[in-house]
């Protein structure tokens, strides 16, 4: 694989090395093709913004789903495009009794369908660029653009490349087991080690980097992030749906204030 400008070797090896859950390539069937567009990552310059937790005036959005509220802050400076469709989609009422319809094993789930087989209503909020930004990452708690689509041309499709879209479906991150084996690994062979430490600290789903949009990160609410990865499940569609149905009932928007303590903001629960 080609580095370009010091690109951190933890992209690389967290995308191969974890074995431990679906892989996002198998969930959607889209990721099938190498994009044609790649992202340099430079330790020196990278700033691990959901380490920082909300600051007072930021935007957020409050869910409430039939298991409880979370509330995550969004990032419109690193992900403008995915966070103004989701904007737009969640103010017209698009996310109002819409289904969890993907719940993986305790690590992830998948959620904002208007059918309960993960399929959309329609295709306008489907087709957005997708977004790679090297300050956002899948740690828990993490709110990612659900893949949606590929637009390739004829050179694409004989050679692979093309670029990558997302739409108004999200994925809410979890996450995986890190064992004591795991984290040494990660520890070893991360050419940046506060990206290494974030994961081992914070939880997430490091097979998921730089594959989708990072459009917001869970600051209040993470009981709920965890009971959505973990429902009972059936196959059925490609997905693993929940034997029962449990419903996003509305996601309001707002900013953070000093009112809001952020008192589970994503450490990990072992």
């Amino acid at each position: 694989m080609v580095q370009k400008n010091k690109v951190v070797r933890a992209v690389l090896i967290f995308t191969l090395i974890m074995g431990v859950t679906t892989l996002f390539v198998t969930f959607t069937g889209v990721m099938k093709e190498r994009n044609s567009s790649y992202i340099s990552i430079d330790p020196e310059t990278m700033k691990l913004v959901q380490l920082e937790g909300p600051k007072y005036g930021d935007p957020i959005a409050i869910v409430d789903t039939t298991l409880g509220e979370f509330r995550f802050v969004l990032y419109p400076e690193y992900s403008p495009k995915a966070v103004e469709n989701f904007i737009d989609h969640a103010k017209n009422g698009g996310y109002d009794n819409t289904y969890v319809f993907h719940s993986d094993s305790g690590v992830f789930s998948a959620a904002g369908a208007a059918n309960k087989d993960g399929s959309a209503k329609d295709s306008f909020h489907e087709h957005v660029v997708r977004e790679l930004s090297q300050d956002l990452w899948p740690f828990k708690g993490a709110v990612m653009a659900m893949n949606t689509d590929i637009d390739q041309n004829l050179k694409d499709k004989i050679f692979g490349g093309g670029t990558y879209l997302n739409g108004s479906r999200f994925f809410l991150v979890n996450t995986i087991d890190f064992t004591d084996e795991l984290k040494q690994e990660i520890k070893d062979i991360s050419q940046d080690q506060r990206l290494a430490d974030a994961f081992i600290e914070k939880g997430g789903v490091p097979n998921f980097s730089q594959q989708m949009t990072v459009i917001g990160q869970t600051y209040s609410g993470m009981e709920v992030i965890e009971k959505l990865a973990s429902l009972e499940t059936v196959e059925k569609d490609g997905y693993k749906s929940p034997v029962e149905d449990v419903m996003i009932k509305s996601v309001k928007l707002g900013v953070y204030s000093d009112v809001e303590k952020p008192s589970d903001s994503g450490k990990r629960t072992e």
